[in-house]
């Protein structure tokens, strides 16, 4: 890999810490937005973009479904990054101390258990990462951040409170984006991404659905999403264990284009070992 790869926040952010796990030794680069993301990878800038797309204590992190299938770009690989937050404040503050917490509207769920029990009042910032730099700069005791102890390091604050998290098993599953497919990799478990949309008739979606169960492959998501501003046009994206040649994968994907106005394939790679 010659150049960085891409994460939306600031360093410090969680998807700077799925870069560091994912991709150890690479130059990483901060984006604004998830669609930076996207057009610094396209555009050359970055060689790899770390995307969020779901929480387990929360759900979806961002709606990149719907910005993926026209991105031109393809998924290379996934990553679990088990995610562990923190409250972090300025060099010798303490819990008790602490009147309100800045975190990314994602995060604030995952640990509302811990706030409220101290007396604690979220306050909703766009990133963890510049939650905690400005926590940093605000030099308030009173003035703590949720994130990452990657971010306590960068930005001088003190671990208050380790893994605060509600639920033990928190984690975020992030897609690792890349200008070129690699569809050649084998592994014992791999993973297909694909986006579909179905034919205007009855029973389309149970009908394509069909070719998945009869060839005994395993879907484990599928998502709906309205495009075009309309209720009658959705599409759909899913992931489903196996590799398009794979004859089992090979004749469940030929079932389910003869049910489609459209079928594209995102990404096919190996199944990160957090999945299971």
């Amino acid at each position: 890999m010659t150049g960085p790869i891409a994460f939306q926040g600031e360093p410090g952010a969680y998807s700077h810490q799925a870069c560091v796990q994912a991709r150890p030794g690479m130059e990483v680069l901060p984006c604004a937005t998830f669609e930076d993301v996207v057009e610094a990878v396209r555009n050359g800038t970055a060689e790899l973009g770390m995307l969020a797309v779901e929480n387990s204590t929360y759900g979806r992190v961002a709606d990149v479904h719907s910005l993926l299938p026209n991105s031109g770009l393809h998924i290379v690989d996934e990553a679990f990054v088990r995610v562990h937050v923190n409250l972090l404040g300025v060099r010798g503050a303490q819990v008790d101390q602490v009147r309100e917490a800045h975190g990314h509207v994602v995060i604030l769920p995952q640990c509302a258990g811990f706030l409220r029990a101290h007396g604690i009042r979220g306050v909703v910032s766009s990133d963890n990462a510049k939650a905690a730099r400005e926590c940093a700069q605000a030099g308030d005791p009173a003035r703590a951040a949720l994130a990452s102890e990657l971010a306590a390091e960068i930005y001088g604050l003190d671990v208050l409170a380790r893994h605060i998290e509600d639920h033990q098993n928190n984690r975020t599953r992030f897609l690792v984006m890349s200008r070129t497919p690699d569809h050649s990799r084998r592994a014992e478990r791999m993973v297909t991404t694909f986006v579909f949309r179905v034919r205007n008739i009855p029973a389309a979606l149970y009908k394509a659905m069909g070719g998945f169960a009869t060839n005994g492959v395993n879907m484990t998501k599928l998502e709906s999403y309205m495009v075009g501003g309309t209720f009658t046009a959705t599409q759909f994206y899913a992931d489903i264990e196996g590799h398009p040649a794979d004859p089992a994968v090979q004749r469940a994907l030929e079932e389910l284009a003869y049910f489609t106005t459209e079928l594209k394939i995102l990404g096919v790679y190996p199944a990160d070992p957090g999945r299971h």
